[in-house]
């Protein structure tokens, strides 16, 4: 058997460009994968058309092979544009493995160590009382046991410096405190900084105040690049040290947990070259004690590679999680997930077990996306 094609979609789906590899073999049996949205979003699928050139004829069996292929083979490897199209090409050819040796993928990369895979779901609102109101919705509707939640308004990229730091701790404070009192003591709460702290100092108060709530994790409480810093927050909080999604390589991960930053780490399977690359990664953390809780704000497919890694990897601890019953979404694969009560259930197909709609993805088409930029009221530049 040997690749003979590859072709690449960017779909739109709830206002994320989402670029699928579509994977044919000489034998009939295609895979499909999907990489990460890194902006700009057309880089992506073209560096994945140049490393088509590089793959036609080859077994696509050899995954480990052909992935180290495309990483040492780029002039700069470890960029994140060059490991999105590696990780979506990686699953494919999983999908393609699992489908010729009938098994799903968990099967071939150590089996279950669970049986069904713990997820939640991002919930927002400007105020307290409307942050609150939506995660008790969306418990009721889901039976989500964790949730996420920003400690800071979603209007607009307000920092400690907008509002002064007395007011900004308080304004955080408030929105944690209203959601606990509305979901009880059996949900999680786990936070999401955004990076916007960019002191320390300010991030190790929050932990602080945070405490009394007991959240699951605090992430991205500051920016990765300074892993020492990191490793800091950690050793002064209470309060567990999430981190991972702007971080593309094992090599990263290494470095971050030599410096004891994280209690768990957060790696995208669409951006750190994979499958495999994810397994060795959570490897790396498990000798550190560390577990694992991938970011997932991507498509249906990134999902289902996600379930494969969750069901056969021991540290893993929770998925993020985009329900597929959006129309947009449930439209792209032909079946989705089995989802019940705040958990994904194992698949017992072939493969990543998941079926692409190729006339969804020619009907929902790229939409040219950037960061937007604003000017703060102290007149420095921030972004939402």
């Amino acid at each position: 058997m040997k690749i003979d094609q590859i072709q690449v979609y960017l779909v739109n789906i709830d206002n994320r460009n989402i670029p699928i590899i579509f994977i044919s073999t000489d034998n009939g049996i295609h895979g499909i994968g999907e990489a990460y949205s890194v902006g700009p979003d057309l880089a992506t699928i073209r560096v994945v058309e140049y490393f088509s050139e590089w793959l036609i004829g080859h077994d696509p069996f050899d995954i480990e092979g052909i992935c180290k292929l495309l990483f040492a083979g780029s002039r700069f490897p470890g960029g994140s544009i060059v490991n999105a199209a590696i990780s979506g090409i990686e699953h494919a050819l999983w999908d393609i493995k699992g489908k010729a040796l009938g098994v799903p993928v968990y099967q071939l990369i150590g089996g279950k160590c669970r049986n069904k895979v713990r997820v939640y779901k991002s919930v927002k609102g400007d105020t307290p009382d409307i942050l609150a109101e939506n995660a008790i919705k969306t418990i009721e509707k889901y039976g989500f046991t964790a949730i996420k939640i920003s400690p800071f308004p979603d209007c607009n990229d307000t920092l400690w410096c907008d509002m002064g730091v007395s007011n900004f701790y308080k304004k955080a404070e408030a929105r944690i405190r209203a959601v606990r009192k509305v979901v009880g003591d059996d949900v999680d709460i786990a936070l999401d900084a955004h990076a916007r702290c960019f002191e320390p100092s300010i991030s190790l108060t929050l932990c602080k105040i945070f405490e009394p709530y007991r959240p699951f994790f605090l992430e991205e409480p500051i920016r990765p690049e300074n892993k020492s810093i990191i490793g800091y927050l950690r050793s002064k909080s209470l309060v567990p040290i999430a981190t991972g999604e702007a971080l593309y390589t094992k090599f990263e991960f290494h470095e971050l947990l030599n410096n004891n930053g994280a209690d768990i780490i957060q790696p995208d399977i669409t951006l750190t070259g994979g499958l495999w690359e994810m397994k060795k990664i959570a490897a790396i953390a498990e000798a550190s004690y560390v577990s694992v809780a991938p970011h997932n704000p991507c498509g249906p497919i990134a999902t289902a590679v996600n379930l494969h890694f969750a069901l056969s990897t021991h540290n893993f601890i929770i998925l993020e999680y985009k329900p597929d019953d959006i129309s947009e979404r449930c439209e792209l694969i032909e079946k989705v997930i089995e989802f019940h009560n705040g958990y994904l259930i194992p698949p017992v197909e072939p493969g990543l077990g998941v079926k692409l709609n190729i006339k969804t993805c020619s009907k929902q088409k790229y939409r040219s996306w950037h960061r937007p930029f604003l000017w703060r009221k102290d007149g420095s530049i921030g972004y939402q």
